[in-house]
């Protein structure tokens, strides 16, 4: 039989353990620093205590004074009474000192760790723009400051982003669904027939609702690494003509010059149909911002251990304060001449989420507007 564990009873004094377990970091801090320093006061004045009468003694006999003597224990009692006040001041002295200094770094550590956990606590509550202080109490806890400031960061533009394609999903399904709408209601009434053409507004209307589906499903595979990336060895130069060879067409029909340079033919690892659609979802993005007559270019070469590949144009440009956002979900730096041109602000943000599968990173630059636009993407090398 397994032997029944004795019960606590009712209104009995909890153990040392228990108490403590519901005490601050602060107070066990405290109560370990005291416990320390009376220990090594206790040790010390052990050690004194032990070793002085010893060393004392020998010193009488090597002067010739006799232990006996009336002399050598008026000499013995003066030398205790000096021990114990010299050693009894000093040693108070050390452990208030101590103590002193262990209350004071105490109390700077749990005001740090409150005003740490206070501000968590403000963050989980959905003030993100809370901010911690740096304590000053070392690198370890200026470096806990930071990240938490970063997380609040990084949660405050998580929110504002997602606020702001919850508005513009509601924007952008408002003009069909209203189209919809009136189309259908002139219908009921009689104001309008059924026939070629308002078929065709009511399917451009369904298509236009269908295609926001498709891509809100595509930037959430994306993001959340869901599209299988299937890696194989291939070079950026097997890449970059196939994306070019896709693309040819339409900008010959547009009358926009599309130019390669391949300065290095490296080997990477990456899928190539998902980099396919990422330097696709780049070209027509260039295409779609440059005039006709102008110019795309796509290179490729090596930086160290990591392949740049670059699409620039002579377009539209785009203005400083749009680069940081390029990439969010639905941000479009031009909001109806993107409209007009068909796109719906997400090409982007499945092509980061399609680069940094492969472990690379992508970055956007312009000089303003009028001046054009580069992307850059940056994958890593296989060593051969």
């Amino acid at each position: 039989m397994i032997p029944r564990r004795p019960h606590r009873r009712r209104g009995s004094a909890a153990s040392p353990q228990q108490a403590l377990a519901g005490s601050s970091f602060g107070t066990r801090l405290f109560l370990a620093l005291t416990v320390v320093v009376v220990g090594c006061a206790a040790s010390a004045w052990l050690v004194a205590s032990a070793l002085a009468p010893g060393i004392f003694h020998d010193h009488l006999g090597q002067a010739g004074i006799d232990h006996n003597s009336s002399q050598a224990a008026h000499v013995e009692e003066a030398f205790a009474w000096a021990i114990v006040l010299a050693w009894g001041l000093a040693v108070a002295v050390a452990v208030l000192l101590a103590l002193a200094v262990s209350w004071y770094i105490t109390r700077r550590v749990q005001r740090s760790l409150t005003a740490v956990t206070t501000s968590t606590a403000r963050i989980a509550g959905g003030r993100y723009d809370t901010r911690v202080s740096r304590p000053g109490l070392g690198r370890e806890f200026d470096d806990l400051a930071l990240t938490v400031n970063e997380l609040a960061r990084r949660l405050e533009a998580t929110e504002s982003t997602r606020r702001r394609m919850l508005a513009d999903l509601g924007h952008e399904m408002r003009t069909p669904i209203a189209t919809l709408d009136s189309y259908l209601e002139a219908l009921d009434d009689g104001v309008r027939t059924l026939d070629d053409d308002t078929r065709q507004i009511l399917r451009a209307a369904t298509h236009r609702l269908g295609r926001l589906a498709q891509d809100i499903t595509a930037v959430s595979r994306a993001e959340e690494h869901l599209t299988r990336i299937r890696p194989v060895p291939t070079t950026t130069g097997a890449l970059v003509t196939a994306a070019v060879d896709a693309v040819r067409e339409r900008y010959d029909s547009k009358g926009v010059a599309l130019h390669s340079r391949i300065t290095d033919s490296m080997v990477v690892t990456a899928d190539p149909d998902r980099i396919g659609q990422v330097l696709g979802n780049l070209l027509d993005n260039a295409l779609r911002h440059t005039p006709p007559g102008g110019t795309v270019t796509i290179t490729s070469t090596r930086d160290r251990d990591r392949v740049e590949i670059t699409v620039s144009d002579t377009g539209e440009g785009i203005a400083p304060d749009h680069l940081d956002h390029l990439f969010d979900r639905f941000y479009r730096a031009d909001t109806a001449r993107d409209r007009r041109h068909g796109g719906s602000g997400i090409g982007l943000t499945i092509t980061r989420a399609l680069v940094e599968a492969h472990h690379g990173r992508i970055r956007a630059h312009s000089d303003g507007p009028g001046r054009g636009a580069r992307f850059t993407i940056e994958l890593p090398v296989i060593a051969v």
